[in-house]
């Protein structure tokens, strides 16, 4: 999946960068629930504890990582949303979207 944006103005970089640090905040936010919810500890298993087995250390890691998906889905639409309604283009054009597409 090519990733081919338009180039935005200047002054949307630094509001893509907080929208995406706030959406990894969050997202760092909801998996540590999760994981309280579903282990009933407070930190998901570090990958080199030598005490912790291959099914928890992965389920750690599936979970996470569809939150962290998830939370970037949702800035990613956000922000091309907010994009489109202030500047009328989307950021990343139907063109270059089907261009990629036809290249696979």
């Amino acid at each position: 999946m090519a990733k081919n944006k338009t180039k935005l103005p200047l002054h949307y970089q630094p509001v893509g960068f907080l929208l995406s640090w706030a959406g990894g905040a969050l997202a760092g936010l909801a998996f540590r629930k999760v994981w309280t919810v579903v282990r009933h500890e407070e930190h998901a298993p570090d990958p080199l504890d030598p005490d912790r087995g291959w099914g928890e250390i992965l389920l750690a890691a599936a979970v996470q990582g569809a939150i962290f998906a998830v939370a970037r889905s949702v800035v990613d639409r956000t922000r091309a949303k907010a994009v489109a309604r202030s500047t009328g283009s989307w950021p990343q054009p139907h063109a270059a979207k089907q261009h990629a597409t036809k290249q696979h």
